[in-house]
């Protein structure tokens, strides 16, 4: 019956071709188009797995194969765009003759379509014995301008021997290194090392089967490169675009990811972070929520809602451990669960920076030490956050932190400062920039040595992060030297000016000897080579606003701040002026 099935549908090319986009990670454009093919609907063997191994068993894969190139290559010219077309083939169809002999050029040529935008996709799932032939027959097809991936990544033969001896493309990460990978530190673990290796030997990753906003933003933080999944989009007929909703996702998600690579911890809201795991009903009976543990074994914990309220949480250890007693299965698996849940969980605000949700966790009693940590977004629940992703999220901002800050201070460094006026200035609010810098620090490090002078910034820069720390979401960055920048949200920063004045001026005068203090000066070489006497060190704060004013960039800002510097710098002793 299939026998006679696979024959008309050959015979008659009724192949149903579908088109699945490929999706840039980045920025959510679409890259290219997966051609999926299908029996006609109705039929047995509309599925694939069904065609194709109906189509082995009666030795027919190449006939089948061809009609499925075919009828993907020529509905996928009919939308005349220059995205990659992915068509997938077995790799026992690569050597076959007639293959080889340029069956598929013939065919793109016959179309008007051009080589370089067809990539095949090589299934992992067939076992490649002869690893030299079959490099052979990839190395022809890339020397006539195709492209080659490798499909199914993670499930089935030898991956890392082919994508040794193919030196593909693109690598096509399995659905089932993906399902769940959210919840799976080792599926997480496996994925990072692929991304690692794809980035150091210039191959482009592409993540099969996301299917929830989780798995999509896990994927994203891992820095895979592209995606496929329902979330994205479904199979049509059509080369479809994806919803402007999950465009905007990826975008947000990178963002983040931005922000976590340039933020402090006191910067990243736990919400940022959270998971959006559905919350239960207090009133279901204890059988629901054994269920729910045993068919998703990596969930730890399940929030308790009713009417969009958090009013409890389920932990997996605790719950098993009260059915587990003499009389717990009787008791609770017919009984509503909110018996047993704990009405006490540790409950945060979406807005509440993760720094101070580690400081609630670590302070719990320690039977919930590593309970989940729920989220409330406008009172309702949110989502939860592991303890495990809090720590992972926390050292990873602690990590970047030291990696792009000042060795000497420990402040955020260019790149970080970089990051942050450019948010201010996308966040279009009123703000104020403050330049600071040393009048006379060369002629002071020359006398007293680089030891005292790196004393002195540090000193600078304690002063200027004690005063910042009554503005809230200040933020102070190193330039390098005796430079350095302050961002504070509002225009009325004089006061601020003159406590920092006042204290450095105080206290400055600890650095020097006494004889020089005396004085009021120090006698060194200036940059010309001539003998110079230079006043005790002052701070010039050179500040720049945005009130009436409309700065695109960073350029324009620094260009308007050196003038302000220039006059700034011409008084000796510390000054400020705000513009």
């Amino acid at each position: 019956m299939n026998s006679d099935e696979l024959k008309m549908i050959i015979e008659g090319k009724k192949i149903t071709t579908l088109f699945q986009p490929v999706v840039s990670l980045q920025n959510g454009e679409i890259i290219g188009y997966e051609a999926l093919s299908r029996g006609f609907l109705g039929n047995s063997l509309y599925s694939p797995d069904e065609l194709f191994n109906t189509a082995k068993r009666e030795n027919m894969v190449f006939e089948l194969e061809r009609i499925c190139r075919i009828n993907a290559i020529a509905n996928f010219n009919v939308f005349d765009t220059d995205k990659l077309l992915f068509i997938n083939v077995d790799p026992d169809i690569l050597k076959d003759e007639h293959f080889i002999k340029g069956n598929t050029k013939d065919i793109l040529k016959f179309f008007n379509a051009n080589p370089s935008n067809v990539i095949f996709e090589v299934t992992e799932k067939t076992c490649v014995e002869d690893y030299k032939s079959f490099k052979k027959v990839i190395d022809n097809y890339k020397s006539q301008g195709y492209k080659i991936a490798i499909d199914d990544v993670g499930t089935g033969y030898s991956g890392l021997s082919m994508i040794a001896e193919t030196r593909p493309y693109y690598i096509k990460i399995d659905i089932t290194l993906i399902k769940n990978i959210d919840r799976d530190n080792l599926k997480r673990a496996i994925v990072k090392a692929l991304v690692e290796f794809a980035n150091t030997t210039g191959m482009k990753l592409i993540a099969e089967g996301i299917e929830n906003v989780d798995e999509l933003s896990t994927v994203i933080e891992l820095g895979v490169h592209f995606g496929q999944g329902f979330l994205l989009k479904k199979p049509g007929e059509s080369l479809s675009d994806i919803d402007n909703d999950i465009k905007d996702m990826i975008i947000k998600f990178n963002s983040l990811n931005e922000k976590l690579r340039f933020s402090t911890s006191a910067a990243i809201s736990i919400g940022e972070i959270a998971r959006r795991d559905v919350g239960v009903s207090p009133f279901v009976f204890g059988n629901v929520i054994e269920k729910i543990f045993m068919e998703n074994q990596n969930i730890q914990g399940i929030p308790m809602v009713e009417n969009g309220k958090t009013v409890g949480l389920i932990m997996r250890k605790k719950f098993f451990s009260h059915i587990g007693t003499q009389y717990g299965w009787a008791i609770y698996m017919k009984r509503p669960v909110y018996k047993i849940m704990d009405t006490d969980p540790l409950i945060v605000d979406y807005n509440t920076p993760i720094n101070d949700v580690a400081k609630a966790v670590i302070s719990r009693d320690e039977d919930k030490l590593y309970d989940y940590i729920i989220v409330n977004k406008n009172n309702n629940y949110y989502g939860v956050v592991p303890v495990i992703t809090l720590l992972e999220k926390t050292m990873q901002l602690e990590l970047n932190i030291a990696k792009y800050s000042n060795p000497l201070t420990g402040l955020p460094g260019n790149l970080i400062i970089e990051e942050n006026l450019n948010k201010i200035l996308k966040e279009n609010k009123e703000f104020s920039l403050l330049y600071f810098d040393l009048n006379n620090f060369k002629a002071y490090n020359d006398v007293y040595g680089f030891e005292n002078g790196d004393k002195v910034i540090k000193y600078t820069a304690n002063i200027i992060e004690r005063h910042l720390y009554f503005y809230n979401d200040s933020f102070l960055g190193h330039i390098g030297g005796d430079d350095f920048i302050a961002i504070v949200k509002t225009l009325d920063v004089e006061k601020l000016c003159k406590n920092i004045i006042q204290e450095f001026d105080h206290n400055i005068v600890r650095f020097y000897n006494d004889a020089d203090i005396e004085r009021g000066y120090i006698c060194t070489l200036d940059r010309f080579d001539n003998e110079t006497c230079f006043p005790i060190m002052g701070i010039s704060i050179s500040v720049v606003n945005s009130l009436n004013k409309n700065f695109n960039n960073i350029d324009e800002i620094s260009e308007f701040a050196s003038k302000i510097k220039k006059a700034c710098k011409k008084f000796k002793k510390s000054h400020y002026i705000i513009e």
